[in-house]
Order: C-alpha cells, then sequence, then structure tokens
C-alpha cells in the first residue's frame, strides 16, 4: 500500500527539493568517507598491535635463550671453581716434597735406596 503511493506521488523541481537532495548527497559522501576513515584507522590500529605483539614474542623469546644461556654459564662457571679449589689444593700438596716422593714412587717406580718394588696386577685373577 504505501509502495503504491510513493510512485503515484509526484517529485517536485524546486530549489528547496534540489538543496535537499544536494545536501543528502553530500551527507552520504561524508557517511562513506568516515566508514573509510574508521576501517583505514582500524586497520592501521590492527597493524601496529600486531607488530607490537610480534616484537614482543620474539623478544620474549630471545629473553628466555638469553636467560637459559646464562644459567648454564651460572653452572659451568661454579664447576670450574670446584675445579680451581681442586688444583689449588694440588700446588699446595705439590709444593710438599713427602707428597711428591710418595707420587714418583707410586706411579713411576721410584725407590729408596735398597728397596725392591713389585708391581702387582690390579685385576682379580679369573680363575
Amino acid at each position: 500500500m504505501a509502495k503504491g503511493q510513493s510512485e503515484s506521488v509526484a517529485r517536485l523541481d524546486s530549489t528547496y527539493m534540489k538543496h535537499y537532495d544536494a545536501y543528502l548527497d553530500r551527507h552520504q559522501r561524508k557517511k562513506k568517507r568516515l566508514i573509510r576513515r574508521l576501517v583505514m584507522f582500524a586497520l592501521l590500529v590492527a597493524v601496529v598491535s600486531g607488530s607490537m605483539v610480534m616484537y614482543h614474542m620474539k623478544q620474549q623469546a630471545l629473553y628466555s635463550e638469553k636467560h637459559e644461556q646464562y644459567e648454564q654459564l651460572q653452572q659451568q662457571m661454579s664447576a670450574l671453581k670446584e675445579e680451581e679449589k681442586g688444583l689449588e689444593q694440588e700446588i699446595e700438596l705439590l709444593n710438599d716434597e713427602e707428597y711428591v716422593l710418595q707420587i714418583a714412587r707410586t706411579n713411576y717406580f721410584f725407590s729408596k735406596e735398597g728397596e725392591i718394588i713389585f708391581k702387582m696386577p690390579n685385576e682379580d685373577p679369573s680363575y
């Protein structure tokens, strides 16, 4: 019913209607530009936030890798400190003449005058 009435209504060609049509065209163009700007802004925000998230993830992975490497180096440093302590103790022992002579007797068959050294096998016999 409303459809039939709108077709039967004649359009007036007055200056008011021309201005009103121009106003509606301007309004639609403004609305279209606003929508385009909002879409572009949303797209820009999405790209920037996505790149920031990717950067943060890369930095987080780099941090975890460096932290793991730091932990390994800390363990290696503590092992090297222990080894250093052992080597310092060995240096102190090697400064003692009695200890050096004992090592020479044990490893190199160095003997005192008139002493005989017998080398015993370390393995148990198989019989």
